[in-house]
């Protein structure tokens, strides 16, 4: 199936500048803009002489494609031609101003003619956070377009009989951050935008000391915090690049993606919700986001691993992660 591609609004989307200061290490593709289902994308593309073995790496929130740097020599060093978009809302990519324009049926629209661009019919797919839950809706909604999974953190969201921001906010109250960027919008916005690099080196953290949860929204709270729990995730050339990225695009584009949640449970309302594709779900020892409990209800073919990390697995655990991926790839391209 291939869909409609329009041609770019520029009215309509704002094209965030080229980063000046921090220059993209020598170590990570240097992107380029490609448009795609009415938007641009910043694109990092490595391997191109590996065409015919398409991955594509979709990154999480507060993230970058950059997220992936560990990830990407391997992979091509593997054979895969290997594709990691800034997805809408983020770097130099479009960012829209209406919130619906980043619900999951666009997210995962931009993704289906990124393979129309290179022509390609389906693809690997691996995402980490909110770039798990791009690349669950995205095979729900497009499954020939997805051959295999590969998600970190985020497992599969079963849709549930209540809306997702409905059900947290009857769960975890207002001040949970999910909730507040649903019910306050601008508020968190206009923090962030402030204390961008502050939020991004507190936020990105790992071996976190143990902590009793405290009253307030916990992203607004960072971005205020004076020093940083645990230890840096990255080193001080590597946060830059992040935070450079950040405070050229501002943060409401990226939280838009959080504003469609409920309006996302709508619209997968009437999609088959089991995922037949081979799937490999890796999680953090020590994330704070909760693993499945029936995941093979509406995954049957997934393949679960727990490595010793924090939330941002693929950069905390950059070798693990690497050698569970192309394992995992082998095995499944052998049974193929």
């Amino acid at each position: 199936m291939t869909p409609t591609v329009a041609a770019p609004h520029r009215s309509a989307y704002r094209i965030g500048p080229h980063v000046q200061g921090v220059p993209m290490p020598a170590d990570f593709p240097q992107p380029t803009l490609v448009s795609v289902n009415g938007v641009e994308l910043e694109v990092f593309e490595s391997g191109r002489h590996n065409a015919g073995k398409p991955i594509v790496l979709c990154h999480g929130w507060p993230e970058h494609a950059y997220s992936w740097r560990h990830q990407v020599p391997a992979l091509v060093a593997a054979g895969y031609h290997v594709i990691v978009p800034n997805q809408r809302g983020y770097g130099r990519s479009s960012r829209p101003d209406a919130v619906t324009d980043y619900d999951i049926e666009h997210l995962a629209g931009d993704l289906v003619a990124l393979l129309d661009h290179y022509e390609y019919d389906d693809a690997v797919f691996a995402g980490h956070d909110w770039g798990s839950f791009v690349v669950w809706g995205l095979t729900l909604l497009h499954p020939e377009r997805v051959s295999k999974v590969i998600n970190l953190s985020l497992p599969y969201p079963e849709r549930g009989e209540t809306p997702w921001i409905e059900s947290m906010e009857a769960a975890l109250g207002g001040d949970f951050y999910f909730v507040h960027f649903n019910r306050q919008p601008g508020v968190a916005d206009a923090v962030l935008d402030a204390n961008a690099s502050p939020f991004l080196r507190n936020i990105f953290r790992k071996n976190l000391p143990p902590a009793e949860p405290r009253p307030g929204m916990v992203m607004i709270e960072l971005a205020r915090a004076e020093s940083p729990l645990g230890e840096p995730v990255m080193s001080e050339q590597e946060l830059e690049v992040f935070v450079t990225a950040f405070e050229d695009t501002g943060f409401t584009g990226s939280i838009n993606w959080y504003r469609n949640l409920d309006r996302n449970w709508r619209l997968l309302a009437g999609v088959d919700p089991v995922i037949r594709q081979p799937v490999l779900m890796i999680y953090g020892e020590h994330d704070t986001v909760a693993r499945a409990e029936n995941m093979t209800k509406f995954v049957p073919n997934a393949d679960e691993v727990t490595v010793e990390s924090g939330h941002w697995v693929q950069q905390e655990q950059p070798e693990v992660v690497n050698r569970l991926m192309l394992d995992w790839l082998r095995r499944q391209d052998a049974v193929g």
